[in-house]
């Protein structure tokens, strides 16, 4: 199955299109595993997830016991030896939780200089992302940070897609050219932009002029319905339903149509 990438500036609004596009994998009767990779993990709330499933989902990164049983060390150990290849392959099924089709994991962010040692959170997180996206047989949808940290060289050219969202203005733009230009080093194979935000053609008009070559693959209207789905605790996808009407067309348009899925036993 398919291997995606969510990303773009805070704020832009790529937790929503990540949600929407979940959804719309799931009706496919796609089994998704979709990745909360943001250190503001909303993705939960964004599909609508029962506040008490989402209590109980507790980020990898922030698991000392598993870090510790996994790679030897535990975290903030200075100086600790520890493996550099921790088993993985169990901890989707097991820590992540299911609701309409899609199967949420949150895998946190790694802490700061101040944190101490942070190698063996970075060692299970990038080993865990290796394993969703080289041997996982279930689509995954990944909800990125701008910076892609928990993506290497050796597990983006299995990415089949990445979508940047971008919304009218100059810093967005310029952070999604940003992106788009870390996303082909790191060999990632298609990268697209997604608009979102859009109230008018004038709005269309300034991301399509500002983005340097990158294929815009489609846009997501202003949309109150968004804030209003956000404030009752619904998923998007319900509130919202011709926002995933579009999204079925961008993911169409950008070859991930239901008969251009890879399987793929990465």
């Amino acid at each position: 199955m398919a291997k995606i990438a969510v990303a773009g500036k805070g704020g832009v609004g790529k937790t929503t299109f990540a949600s929407l596009l979940a959804y719309v994998l799931a009706e496919r009767g796609e089994k998704v595993y979709a990745i909360d990779a943001d250190p503001n993990p909303t993705l939960g709330v964004a599909l609508g997830f029962p506040p008490l499933l989402l209590e109980g989902l507790a980020a990898v990164a922030d698991m000392p016991d598993l870090i510790e049983e996994r790679t030897g060390a535990r975290p903030g150990e200075s100086g600790a030896y520890f493996r550099l290849n921790p088993r993985v392959d169990d901890i989707p099924s097991r820590f992540s939780v299911a609701h309409r089709g899609v199967h949420l994991l949150r895998m946190g962010s790694v802490r700061g200089a101040g944190a101490g040692c942070v190698c063996p959170e970075n060692t299970l997180l990038r080993a865990l992302v290796s394993h969703l996206l080289l041997r996982e047989r279930e689509t995954v949808l990944m909800d990125m940070v701008a910076g892609l940290e928990h993506l290497g060289r050796g597990t983006a050219a299995s990415v089949d897609v990445m979508f940047v969202v971008v919304e009218p203005g100059r810093r967005s733009v310029g952070v999604t050219n940003d992106i788009v230009h870390l996303a082909h080093d790191l060999g990632i194979p298609t990268t697209v932009a997604v608009a979102n935000k859009v109230r008018d053609e004038r709005d269309l008009a300034f991301v399509e002029h500002g983005l340097n070559g990158v294929h815009l693959v489609g846009w997501l209207p202003m949309d109150d319905g968004v804030i209003e789905a956000d404030m009752a605790g619904t998923a998007i996808y319900d509130a919202v339903p011709e926002m995933a009407a579009r999204v079925r067309d961008i993911l169409s348009t950008s070859g991930l149509g239901k008969s251009s899925i890879l399987v793929q036993s990465p």
